[in-house]
């Protein structure tokens, strides 16, 4: 119930929520503001953790619910000032976390940017670490979990890795603090010499029309010419806030929306729509990735292999990815509903046991009848209604789940519902929540309710969330993008 008040209160007064970034200020021009970035589980936060201990404040990015934290240490003569961002997989800005992640690697002055990677699927986190470039030269890499990766026999260049990125590299194994002081002398030199990066090449039409927009911006700036000329080439609607600001307050902003015209016409000659801009930004981002891969590392998962390819050609196909994905839910769904029934049961026949009980109890010292209804007929059995039908089934789905995340199928669940939640202005991660969690437990509920109790009234309700709650979702949705 406290949680459904605060998504309410959240729902009716959003402006409301707690939206103030407790960030750390810089005491002098000699301290180093740090952003540290990576993926989700790649242990970011760890290596954030090691390197400040416990002096860290934590609060809310301004106008978000995505939390964030802030700590400073002081190495080498100098005051460090780490930023952990939020971790994601790319910065499209398609959700709240990339839009944070994005404007605060933009705009947010930050010295220096350190992205984190796992060391067992370089790959996968190579991708963040070419659009961080694209924004801002002052990048570095930290390569954390080689424990991990020694132990399924994967071995990493860095130098290799150094020189086809153009930026310092870096290895660690934060549990155990091993590599901590050289992430701090690699910001330091990231900080205060500008490196080299080897951004990635996109697909001549592409080159052709950013290079029209390029020469328009400053130079030597973060975010950097190149960033803002591709940005400029997708729709207006994908801008985050903090950008279109920056747009809108350059003085030469009527000369680069003329260019930018001529710049789409180029694209559009090529039959490249604003939709397909992104996903061959996206491709080329990938091949390069696997190309970059395919030469640091060097035993172990260094490509992927012809069954994975196949694997992946099924999971994600056209034509196989939805009907095994509804095949593989619905599994999942019949599972936990299956297994849940005689867990249930037995919590439901323990809990009526004690009710009964405890009503002789009451009984036998004089209770007054209004109190014993209040407490047993009232407060204690709907308890034990919701503890018996909820938690059985919750203890089975919830597994499942992480299961398919450790398996690596739920990115696939959301790469192949991104297109239809892209057309609700959502993103294919959503559909995790929306379409698994909420529907499966508030659908057992109903089926629940119907077998086990027979009330009309709790049905009618159950209907009424299963089908409105997820219309909410899509107006928040809708009013947040």
């Amino acid at each position: 119930m406290k949680r459904f008040l605060s998504h309410l209160h959240e729902k009716l007064r959003p402006e409301a929520a707690n939206n103030k970034a407790m960030l750390l200020q810089k005491e002098s021009p000699e301290d180093l503001l740090i952003a540290i970035g990576g993926n989700p589980n790649v242990g970011k936060s760890t290596v954030f953790n090691a390197l400040t201990g416990m002096r860290q404040h934590t609060g809310n990015w301004s106008g978000k619910t995505v939390s964030t934290a802030c700590g400073e240490c002081r190495r080498f003569g100098k005051r460090y000032i780490l930023t952990d961002i939020p971790g994601t997989y790319s910065l499209f800005a398609h959700s709240a976390e990339e839009e944070v992640a994005r404007d605060f690697l933009c705009f947010g002055g930050a010295d220096a940017a350190l992205i984190v990677c796992d060391a067992t699927c370089l790959e996968r986190n190579l991708n963040l670490v070419l659009q961080t470039m694209e924004i801002t030269p002052h990048t570095a890499v930290c390569i954390n979990l080689m424990d991990e990766a020694e132990k399924r026999g994967i071995r990493i260049d860095p130098l290799s890795l150094e020189r086809r990125l153009g930026i310092p590299v870096t290895t660690c194994t934060a549990r155990s603090g091993k590599g901590l002081d050289s992430i701090l002398a690699l910001l330091k030199e990231t900080a205060e010499h500008t490196p080299e990066p080897v951004l990635p090449r996109y697909t001549e039409p592409i080159e052709e029309a950013a290079s029209l927009l390029e020469p328009l911006f400053p130079k030597d700036s973060v975010p950097s010419a190149r960033w803002l000329s591709l940005r400029i080439l997708e729709p207006q609607e994908s801008w985050t806030e903090q950008l279109r600001k920056y747009i809108f307050s350059m003085p030469n902003q009527e000369e680069i929306f003329r260019t930018a015209k001529k710049a789409q016409l180029i694209l559009e000659k090529n039959n490249i729509s604003p939709e397909e801009l992104q996903d061959q930004l996206t491709s080329c981002l990938v091949r390069t990735s696997e190309d970059i891969c395919c030469e640091a590392i060097l035993s172990g998962c260094s490509c992927i292999s012809p069954r994975y390819r196949k694997l992946d050609s099924i999971l994600t196909g056209r034509f196989t990815a939805i009907p095994f994905m509804l095949i593989l839910l619905a599994l999942v769904f019949w599972l936990t509903i299956s297994g849940a029934n005689v867990p249930s049961e037995l919590l439901s026949q323990g809990f009526s046991a004690l009710e009964a009980w405890m009503i002789q109890f009451f009984q036998s010292i004089h209770a007054p009848s209004w109190l014993i209804s209040l407490l047993f007929e009232g407060i204690w059995r709907v308890l034990s209604w919701v503890v018996s039908v909820m938690l059985p089934p919750m203890a089975i789905f919830f597994p499942l789940f992480t299961l398919l995340e450790d398996l690596g199928y739920l990115p696939r669940i959301a790469f192949n519902l991104d297109k239809p939640f892209c057309k609700a202005r959502a993103c294919g991660k959503q559909a995790l929540t929306m379409c698994m969690e909420k529907y499966m437990l508030f659908l057992n509920w109903i089926l629940k309710t119907i077998k086990n109790y027979n009330s009309l009234v709790l049905f009618s309700f159950s209907l009424f969330v299963y089908f409105v709650m997820p219309l909410s979702d899509f107006y928040m949705i809708y009013k947040t993008v």
